[in-house]
């Protein structure tokens, strides 16, 4: 099968030292990872964070898209409960103009930060508290795509003054709320497994194809499954260097303290005095990543692809070392079994 691969970037903050600031690092991955052969480079947005540096997508969008040629480049994602969809429309548009066909808008429900920083970017207005994600969702669609009813007060409203084409929309998600209505707007779905070591049945996916089928949107909808990975010379190696994060997240997600992250070494050394539960859930992570030498990496990534029916898999890695971690994409994009 023909599988294209996708970069997602968190942007995150290498624990070990480097000369460069994340963001350039971003740049640095970016052009490395279009010459290597990766079809779209996603950022992701994060508030209030020691560890993940890219609270602006639009602009880290914009420069990356400048300094790379062809590869297509979006957001993973946009994270909309935070804003009005008329100004995202107005800046997605504005990038489409810039970098014609190769800017993704992807959207997502969840904060990205804390309270604290939900609390200031609504300042000076009050936070919502009824979920208008579903009203946002739609409204934003409608402002790039057409068909705002004409007795909406929105109805007269330019996004552009011309009709240049749009970017491609996705809707982020992890559970089957947000993939039935990514079907019902008309977006194209990214589902999440890289969060945690959850299972997310592929019903998940079978429900955003029926609900894009009932809403009676044409064409066929895209899908793309993000997985954490890590690739190395070997498994033993990729595992190594995968622990670094996986213990990030042990102590992030059961625990909620988001620290540094460490070196793999001192991860593995840590590991070994967690509580068994905490250990059962390290090992449970470290099996959700796809780890191993390349050709272990084209075995689990084909299985993941034909499992969920998609061609299009997206790529999370965070390792200690921005070295490693640019290596790894280097290695993966050589292991994913590609057409002709």
């Amino acid at each position: 099968m023909s599988l294209k691969l996708t970069v997602v970037d968190q942007s995150p903050v290498p624990g070990k030292p480097h000369e460069l600031p994340p963001p350039a690092l971003s740049a640095r991955l970016a052009k490395a990872c279009e010459q290597a052969g990766y079809h779209r480079y996603w950022v992701a947005e994060h508030h209030n964070s020691i560890n993940f540096a890219g609270p602006s997508p639009e602009v880290l969008i914009s420069h990356i898209a400048s300094v790379t040629e062809s590869i297509r480049v979006g957001s993973g994602g946009v994270m909309l409960p935070h804003y009005s969809p008329y100004k995202v429309a107005e800046q997605f548009r504005l990038l489409e103009t810039l970098f014609p066909g190769r800017i993704d808008l992807g959207i997502g429900r969840a904060p990205g930060g804390d309270g604290l920083a939900s609390h200031a970017l609504a300042y000076p207005y009050a936070q919502a508290h009824e979920d208008f994600y579903p009203q946002q969702a739609m409204l934003l669609r409608g402002f790039l795509r057409g068909g705002i009813p004409d007795h909406h007060p929105y109805h007269e409203l330019h996004v552009m003054p011309d009709d240049r084409p749009c970017p491609e929309l996705w809707m982020l998600g992890s559970s089957g709320g947000s993939a039935e209505l990514a079907g019902q707007v008309g977006m194209n779905m990214a589902l999440a497994l890289f969060i945690g070591p959850e299972d997310r049945p592929v019903s998940i996916v079978d429900e955003y194809r029926g609900a894009w089928r009932q809403a009676g949107h044409g064409g066929d909808p895209k899908v793309l499954i993000a997985v954490s990975a890590v690739c190395a010379g070997n498994q033993e190696e990729a595992e190594f260097l995968a622990s670094a994060q996986v213990y990030w997240k042990v102590k992030a997600f059961r625990h909620g303290v988001r620290d540094p992250i460490i070196s793999p070494q001192e991860a593995i050394e840590r590991r070994a005095r967690l509580s068994p539960s905490d250990q059962a859930y390290f090992d449970a992570t470290l099996a959700s990543v796809v780890c191993g030498s390349p050709s272990e990496c084209r075995e689990r990534l084909g299985v993941i692809a034909e499992r969920y029916g998609t061609d299009e898999v997206g790529i999370v890695t965070v390792t200690h070392d921005f070295d490693d971690r640019l290596r790894s994409y280097e290695l993966l994009v050589g292991a994913a079994p590609r057409g002709e």
